[in-house]
């Protein structure tokens, strides 16, 4: 496989402790600018509240629909297309509203480091 294409396989997904399976789709020292992981949220679930340090993350929403919090905003609506910006230190979360799994990509910049994601729910 060419080094220029990084494949998306069913068959590395994990379950991440946030709530939701993840691939992690491109997550390399060799392009630390960003990293690019498929989530996935099973219905009626929702992900654990939490932030990532010195970390701007994007939600590209696949398929699916969801019900996203980031901040201090108001709860919002998610459908395919749409796309969330969470910007560094800011509590986020999202919920599976639909009747099947809500997949999105989580694209990161610099690229996700486990280090600096930090859990906000002291609930479980």
């Amino acid at each position: 496989m060419s080094e220029h294409i990084r494949r998306c396989r069913v068959e590395d997904e994990f379950y991440f402790k946030e709530g939701c399976h993840i691939i992690e789709v491109s997550n390399s020292s060799q392009d630390s600018e960003v990293s690019i992981a498929r989530a996935r949220v099973e219905v009626g679930k929702t992900t654990r509240w939490h932030w990532l340090n010195d970390t701007f993350e994007r939600y590209v929403i696949l398929k699916g629909r969801g019900l996203v919090e980031v901040g201090a905003d108001n709860a919002s609506e998610v459908l395919p297309g749409d796309v969330v910006l969470i910007p560094p230190q800011t509590k986020q979360r999202i919920h599976n509203l639909g009747n099947e799994d809500l997949e999105f990509l989580a694209i990161c910049t610099p690229r996700f480091s486990h280090r600096n994601y930090h859990n906000l729910d002291t609930t479980t």
